[in-house]
C-alpha cells in the first residue's frame, strides 16, 4: 500500500478511535470555505473536539459543473485533519496534520497564464492524494459563530490522462509528485454543540 494512503488512513483511524474520549464544552462544528465556494464548488466541513487541545476535521468539496460547451472544472476533494490547539479546541491557534485526496476533470479554459495554457485545448482527468502540515487560527466572533483561517503545505502524488478538446481522443498520460500548498481556507464556522 502506498505510504501516502497508509499515513492518511492512520490519521483517520487515530482520530476516529479517539472519539471515545469525552471533552468539555462545545464539541461539534460545521463550516464552509468561502473562497472555495466562490469557485462554484459546494463544500462542507465537520470538526469534532475530542479532547481539550485536540480535534478532528473532515472537509470535502464537489464541483460537478460544466461551463459552456467546452470548459470544465469538475472535481471532488476530501481533507481529513488532526489538529492540536495551543489554548483550547476550536479557539485560537492550531497546528494540523492533514491528508488530501480527490479526482478531477478540468480543461477547455483560456486563463491567460502561460503555465496553464495547455488547458485551452485539452482536458486533464485524474486523481491526487497526499499529506501535509497546516497552521490556522479560529476567531470566535459570536456565541456560535467563528471565522477560521487555515494554510497548509505538503506533498501529493498526481496521476492523470489528457484528452483533446476538439476530438475527445486521449493524447497523453502522466504522473507527478507535487510539493507546495495543499490546503487553504477562510471558513465561516457554526457551533452545533
Amino acid at each position: 500500500m502506498n505510504n501516502y494512503i497508509r499515513i492518511t488512513l492512520t490519521v483517520i483511524l487515530l482520530a476516529l478511535s479517539s472519539l471515545l474520549i469525552k471533552s468539555k464544552g462545545q464539541e461539534l462544528v460545521v463550516k464552509t470555505n468561502l473562497p472555495y465556494l466562490l469557485t462554484t464548488t459546494p463544500n462542507i466541513g465537520v470538526e469534532y473536539a475530542f479532547a481539550r487541545n485536540f480535534s478532528f476535521e473532515l472537509t470535502g468539496g464537489y464541483n460537478p459543473f460544466k461551463f459552456g460547451e467546452d470548459a470544465r472544472l469538475k472535481h471532488w476533494v476530501v481533507w481529513p485533519e488532526l489538529r492540536c490547539w495551543t489554548y483550547e479546541s476550536l479557539n485560537g491557534h492550531f497546528f494540523g496534520f492533514h491528508g488530501v485526496g480527490g479526482g478531477f476533470d478540468v480543461g477547455g479554459w483560456d486563463l491567460g497564464i502561460n503555465k496553464l495554457s495547455k488547458l485551452k485545448n485539452r482536458y486533464v482527468q485524474g486523481s491526487a492524494y497526499g499529506v501535509g502540515i497546516s497552521y490556522g487560527y479560529a476567531w470566535i466572533i459570536e456565541n456560535r459563530w467563528t471565522i477560521e483561517f487555515t494554510a497548509g503545505v505538503g506533498m501529493a502524488r498526481i496521476e492523470y490522462d489528457t484528452y483533446s478538446v476538439s476530438t475527445g481522443a486521449k493524447d497523453g498520460m502522466g504522473r507527478k509528485k507535487y510539493y507546495g500548498p495543499t490546503k487553504g481556507a477562510v471558513s465561516i464556522v457554526y457551533t452545533i454543540r
